[in-house]
């Protein structure tokens, strides 16, 4: 028998898992990886009598690999907002799924263990860039600005360190992050603590941050904006963090930044308008490798001839 933790490696998937450790401690076996990197069950081999965590991927783009957990005879914890399609109905299978646009696994994963670890909870959402959701969580705590502005930096941090192409775009691979925030009960400790990562992070971010601030949109209008970030370790890893800003900056428009890579097609981030957080997993489900959810989506290997055909069914979708 086999403990085994699968998550994303973004923000979301670390704060998730880290509460659940936190609450449950476990020597399991880490599978994980970019950003982008989702259809991790396909990775395991399971067995009979393994205990299964599932954080922060989309059943629907791992559904086989979850049939197969549980047709050989493993318990499986489920908990995602992403798009899932049909859950499978399993006495073996715990699912807590809800894909609301204020909605992240950090916060499914905090009620389910009824608040024991709120601090990681408020940091995967500032993570997934739910400010409003990240703030009413803080609320009852009464932390000072500057101790939630440390929590939110943090989830930015956390997040940014995420996006890459591979594992060596990353300032960190996320099994080790998740290693090193995890032993920690509060992000607060970890921010002390483990200064020196948490400092390596806050430096890459501006760096990159810095590279992106000139960026001209390719396309925009009053609804939309498109942005093309070159084919560059910097751009691979700010594509996410930069779409945030974008839509905290123009809340009423959406935002799409392509990023070129290597084959010559385009990797998609896609924000809907944080006032009509709609829509962004079915405009990016309707191309190839597409998917997310309702607020924030992308697209994983658009055809470099596509560009304008995306661009117009976006310009479309949110005009």
């Amino acid at each position: 028998m086999a403990i085994i933790d699968v998550f994303n490696g973004d923000a979301d998937g670390i704060c998730a898992l880290t509460q659940i450790r936190n609450a449950q401690p476990a020597d399991s076996v880490l599978v994980t990886g970019v950003k982008r990197d989702i259809q991790l069950l396909d990775k395991i081999d399971p067995q009979a009598g393994d205990k299964i965590t599932v954080l922060d991927i989309s059943l629907d783009k791992n559904r086989q690999g979850l049939i197969k957990a549980l047709d050989a005879g493993a318990e499986v914890f489920y908990s995602d907002h992403h798009f899932a399609g049909d859950i499978p109905q399993s006495d073996r299978l715990t699912a807590i799924i809800n894909t609301a646009p204020d909605v992240c696994t950090s916060i499914l994963v905090n009620k389910h263990l009824n608040g024991q670890f709120v601090e990681w909870a408020i940091t995967g959402a500032f993570g997934d860039n739910l400010k409003n959701s990240a703030q009413a969580l803080a609320k009852p705590l009464n932390l000072s600005e500057q101790q939630l502005s440390s929590l939110e930096n943090l989830g930015i941090y956390i997040n940014y360190n995420g996006y890459g192409s591979n594992l060596e775009d990353l300032h960190f691979t996320p099994e080790d992050l998740y290693r090193q925030v995890s032993p920690f009960v509060s992000p607060f400790d970890f921010i002390n603590e483990g200064r020196e990562s948490f400092e390596k992070l806050e430096n890459g971010y501006q760096s990159d941050m810095a590279s992106a601030a000139n960026l001209q949109a390719e396309f925009s209008n009053a609804s939309v904006a498109a942005y093309i970030l070159p084919d560059a370790p910097w751009a691979r890893r700010v594509s996410g963090v930069y779409s945030n800003d974008l839509a905290n900056g123009t809340p009423g428009r959406a935002h799409a930044v392509l990023t070129v890579k290597a084959n010559g097609n385009y990797l998609i981030s896609v924000r809907a308008p944080l006032e009509n957080k709609v829509g962004a997993d079915e405009l990016c489900r309707s191309f190839a490798t597409g998917g997310g959810r309702a607020a924030a989506a992308g697209v994983n290997d658009l055809p470099a001839d596509q560009l304008s055909e995306f661009i117009r069914r976006f310009s479309e979708f949110y005009g």
